[in-house]
Parts: structure tokens; sequence; C-alpha cells
């Protein structure tokens, strides 16, 4: 039998208006010291943390395990330090001067069959790079991902990711921190894109919790669940 998927767990920061930054060229910071703490926890409790390559060529992140208390714990549990780092592209455009690929601990970068010989000699030495077809299915990645033992996948962005993931009934669990921020930038990245998501607009998902971490709000949904 097929090794399970991993449970997926979408996390996010967004201003009241939806927005995942501004238009500008530097980061908006939309959460806090407290909550990147938060996050920091939820990584290091994660098997592997994903973004896609919009976010990895727009904001350049590393994505790592800050404490050094808990890549310790980590160690002393058997496990890597960090969490398995993975990317998805379909055009392959993954450029190797990228943070990503030079921090942290094992790399995998998703793509299609088409781009895969290309992005394997740009990234050679830095990543594995999986080809899944011609097309990047999330199925596909979240079975190679199963394969490889990953039992917790924490997926951080962007947009368009967290839109494919949610419309595909993918995400077992979704980490929303509402930030007191109003963007009001119509080149601001959106949380969400359109789609045709499970349910319709009617449907509610189950709140598995709702909490203040510091001045923004944490709201934890279960978006395989119906609310009761």
């Amino acid at each position: 039998m097929p090794a399970p998927r991993p449970y997926v767990l979408l996390s996010a920061a967004v201003s009241i208006d939806g927005r995942l930054d501004d238009a500008g060229p530097e980061r908006l910071l939309l959460s806090n010291a407290e909550d990147f703490d938060r996050v920091d926890e939820e990584r290091a409790g994660s098997d592997a943390v994903l973004v896609g390559g919009n976010t990895l060529r727009r904001d350049n992140p590393r994505l790592l395990v800050n404490s050094a208390h808990r890549r310790a714990a980590r160690l002393a549990a058997g496990r890597p330090a960090y969490p398995l780092k993975v990317t998805l592209s379909a055009s392959g455009e993954l450029p190797a001067g990228l943070n990503f690929w030079h921090t942290g601990g094992d790399k995998v970068a998703y793509t299609t069959d088409a781009a895969a010989p290309r992005l394997r000699a740009e990234l050679a030495g830095l990543a594995e790079v999986v080809g899944v077809g011609p097309q990047v299915g999330l199925g596909a990645v979240l079975d190679d991902l199963g394969g490889r033992g990953v039992g917790r996948l924490m997926v951080e962005g962007g947009g368009s990711v967290h839109t494919q993931f949610l419309a595909q009934g993918l995400a077992d669990e979704l980490q929303l921190a509402l930030a007191p921020l109003l963007v009001g930038q119509v080149d601001a990245p959106r949380f969400l894109g359109v789609a045709d998501f499970p349910g319709g607009p009617g449907r509610r998902m189950r709140l598995l919790e709702a909490r203040t971490v510091g001045d923004v709000v944490l709201l934890r949904y279960a978006p395989k669940e119906s609310a009761p």
C-alpha cells in the first residue's frame, strides 16, 4: 500500500482586507514578535515546510527554525535540525542564488517533467528536483512527500498555493493570523484567489480555535469539516 499523505497545515498572516503583503518592494510585516515565535514553533513541529515558487522569487525567504532550543529538541528526538524544505514551480524558474537553497537542511523542488532537466542543472548540489508529470499536481506532490516519511507538512504560501490546496480539498488545517492593518492597494497580493471551493460559498468550516497573540488574532479552522 502507498504511504499515507501528510497532514497539511496552511499558515498565513493577512491584513483585515485580506492581503498577504503590500505592493512595495520591502516585505510588509503583518505579524508581531509573539506570533513569529508561534510560527517558528509550528515549523519545528513539522516534517516539511512548503512555499510556492512565486513567493520564493518575490520574498526570497529562508524558512528556518530560528530557535536554537527547538533545533536541539529536534536533534534530540532523532530528527534533522530543520524540516525538509519544499517548493513547487511549473516553470522551473528558480534561480540558484535564492536564500532558500543556501540555508537549513535538505530541499526538494517539484516541477514538470519538461522543466526538470533544466532545473536540475540550475540547482545541482543544492536540491533534489522531482518531475511529477506534465503539470505540478498537488496530489502527486503529497504522495511523494508521504513516501519520504513526511507526516506533517506546513504550507507557508503564497496565495496561489493556498488557493490550490483549499480548492482541491487537500488542507487539513488552516491557521490564519489576522493583523490589525488595512493595506488598501489593488496590486497587493491576496491571501486567496478565485476558485471553486468545496461546498460553495454557503459552506461554513469548523472553527478549531480563536485567540489573541499580541495584537493579532489567530484563527484555526478545519477546512475538510463543516461547522456543526
